[in-house]
């Protein structure tokens, strides 16, 4: 997927500058899409001159003149014609299974700090994520929630990013609770057959 579509949907919730984009994105794609600031900035700049995206100045007295953008017509239609279209399969490419393919080669407790500090930035982002619920809930059961909300796809992939995270969470403390028994066991920093 190109950053493109994933600027167009963000700016379904309305004209933002490109900071403003920034900072929605953070809250609303992160978990789907990652984009660091610059790149957005870039994106919205492409997107204006292919016609998909009308920006306008906003002169401001005491800061910066800014620039807010929006999605136009033939930007919803270029993102209608893509979410109507077959997603291809995810892939993973994950540092950590690689490491862990390889964990043979190290003593278990030299992957633990790794896979410690892991957790801790899934725990994170698990945190932050419920938070962003708890804001699209607003008291509302999920049931009601996705009932009656005017647009239900950003708590679509929020929830996805939330069983995520659980997920992951799991996972890191399934591994953490192996390498403590290799490690208490003695096993690993050498070359196995098996």
């Amino acid at each position: 997927m190109a950053l493109k579509y994933a600027v167009l949907a963000t700016l379904l919730d309305g004209e933002a500058s490109g900071y403003d984009l920034a900072k929605r994105f953070d809250i609303s794609v992160s978990n789907v899409w990652h984009a660091l600031p610059q790149q957005i900035y870039a994106e919205l700049g492409a997107l204006e001159k292919l016609g998909l995206v009308t920006g306008k100045v906003v002169v401001q007295e005491s800061r910066p003149n800014k620039r807010l953008y929006s999605l136009n017509d033939s930007g919803r239609a270029a993102l209608v014609e893509w979410v109507a279209g077959e997603s291809r399969p995810s892939a993973v490419k994950d540092e950590a299974l690689v490491r862990c393919f390889a964990a043979d080669l190290v003593d278990p407790s030299k992957l633990m700090p790794g896979f410690e500090v892991r957790r801790e930035h899934a725990r994170n982002k698990l945190n932050h994520y419920l938070e962003v619920q708890r804001s699209f809930l607003k008291g509302r059961t999920e049931e009601e929630y996705v009932r009656s909300a005017r647009r239900v796809g950003p708590y679509l992939a929020l929830k996805r990013g939330l069983i995520f995270e659980q997920e992951n969470l799991a996972w890191i403390d399934w591994v953490l609770e192996i390498l403590r028994q290799r490690a208490e066991a003695g096993a690993g920093a050498r070359p196995s057959a098996s």
